[in-house]
């Protein structure tokens, strides 16, 4: 396979792993050589090739909600203003609360923390040539505004008012005080549109079709198969040091670590735990794995039976075998949940669950809700991730100890996604990755009643919020784990 070098500016956020906590800053410019190797001058001939889980939802920034159709935006579309980095075990991850210049090349905030007036780049073109503007700052904030999925990010934004002021002037009033303001708009959500383009074919254009400015173009999307990227020459950051990057989609995770084994792919997301030591062995491949926010919870629907019933929920809590899920099926690359709050997210504590694996206590409450003799229900699990399959098959087992029958069902995960947006699973396991490290953030989209990610119908006290009376149960924070052949280097 040709040298391929990994070059954190070239990938520009192709991989959103600054989302996760560990990856390069997606608008870092090529460092230092290594040695042996030779910089290339401008835009290369050679292509990446990485291996993902699945094919993502949509191209449309305010309704992408899945990490691969962020994957898609955060390549052909660029924000306002974008995260910083800091460098953690010799590794650069992003610094969510940090706030960089991207459109926009600096701004002003007032005295009482409700106006902010960005300026924006003067050189910076959408990729069919048409000036980013301020217009094109208010048309995409309103985009959102109207949107089925950024919306509720929206209003968690507090906007009051986007304002035209000249054509590279824009600003932004807020009915109160926003700490997360800045660093919400550095999301994909807020991604910057062309107006043009979009009025030109209406619609939904977007949910197919890219109209960003952005360091990559996108070629060809097929959620089956794959999405090939062609640098942006013109990019005002900059040209891509890589000409080509293809996302190759497959939802088997074996299939995904024999490609990466054998030189079929350069680089693999989402590695099967079980997978990094053998991987970590072979001298042809290099094995990252690091902290991440991103967990892993089991959720019961507040509005189906028997999980209406607080005293169900937390038997099936003290039924989990949560040190097993760890070390069996996660292979040690996870830490058991202590709170709701991620192990690495300010404001986690190890203390917030009450929660042991302890079959006596969840027989006796099963008893008190009036299931002596247990009950039978049915999981759901979207397709791709095996070490749900696995954690599934050993809950399985424990609840059965109480009686207990769950079913697993296993179905597509592009028919997961819609069902879990429906709200009438009756349980699932599924995955949460908080793109702003902060508590607030992360507990707004997950257990607020109007959250657009409480998909198991979640209504309570602010005594329940902090998971007295638990309906995602937290199972785990994952490890992000990738392999790539050391002939894929950062520079």
């Amino acid at each position: 396979m040709q040298k391929v070098k990994f070059i954190a500016g070239a990938l520009s956020a192709l991989m959103v792993l600054a989302a996760v906590g560990c990856a390069p800053n997606a608008n870092e410019k090529s460092a230092n050589t290594p040695p042996g190797t030779s910089a290339p001058t401008g835009t290369s001939d050679q292509t990446l090739t990485i291996a993902y889980s699945d094919g993502g939802q949509t191209l449309d920034p305010a309704e992408a909600n899945d990490l691969t159709s962020d994957t898609l935006v955060l390549a052909t579309y660029d924000q306002l203003v974008t995260y910083g980095t800091q460098t953690v075990d010799g590794r650069q991850i992003a610094k969510t609360d940090e706030i960089k210049p991207m459109l926009a090349k600096s701004w002003d905030v007032s005295p009482d923390n409700l106006t902010y007036t960005f300026h924006l780049r003067e050189d910076a073109k959408f990729q069919d040539g048409n000036p980013v503007t301020a217009d094109a700052v208010q048309f995409s904030l309103d985009h959102v505004k109207n949107s089925k999925v950024g919306s509720f990010l929206y209003g968690l934004m507090n906007i009051k008012s986007v304002t035209v002021k000249d054509p590279h002037t824009v600003e932004i009033q807020l009915n109160k005080p926003n700490h997360l303001f800045l660093q919400m708009l550095a999301m994909y959500t807020f991604s910057i549109l062309d107006p043009s383009v979009v009025k030109a074919h209406g619609g939904d254009y977007l949910k197919d079709h890219t109209a960003g400015s952005g360091p990559f173009q996108l070629d060809k999307w097929d959620p089956a198969t794959e999405a090939d990227f062609t640098a942006n020459a013109s990019y005002w950051g900059g040209a891509p040091k890589l000409g080509h990057v293809v996302l190759k989609f497959i939802p088997d995770a074996s299939n995904r670590t024999m490609l990466v084994s054998k030189g079929g792919v350069d680089m693999a997301i989402e590695i099967p735990p079980q997978d990094v030591d053998t991987l970590k062995s072979n001298p042809n491949l290099l094995v990252r794995s690091d902290p991440s926010n991103r967990i892993l919870y089991f959720a019961m629907n507040c509005n189906v039976k028997p999980f209406n019933d607080p005293r169900v929920r937390q038997a099936i809590a003290y039924a989990v075998p949560y040190d097993q899920l760890v070390q069996d099926v996660m292979h040690g690359q996870a830490n058991k949940m202590t709170s709701a709050v991620p192990h690495n997210m300010p404001g986690h504590t190890d203390d917030g669950y009450v929660y042991s694996h302890d079959l006596a206590k969840a027989k006796e409450l099963l008893k008190e809700a009036g299931y002596p003799n247990g009950f039978t229900f049915t999981l759901t699990l979207g397709s791709g991730f095996q070490d749900w399959k696995d954690d599934a098959v050993l809950m399985q087992a424990e609840l059965k100890k109480i009686g207990v029958t769950m079913n697993i069902q296993n179905v597509a995960r592009a028919q997961f996604l819609e069902m879990q947006k429906q709200k009438n699973l009756t349980a699932f396991i599924s995955k949460w990755t908080s793109f702003v490290n902060d508590p607030g953030y992360h507990l707004g989209f997950l257990l607020y009643s109007k959250g657009s990610a409480d998909y198991n119908n979640y209504v309570g006290s602010a005594e329940r919020v902090f998971l007295r009376d638990s309906t995602a149960l937290g199972l785990y924070a994952v490890v992000w784990r990738l392999g790539l052949p050391p002939n894929v280097t950062r520079a």
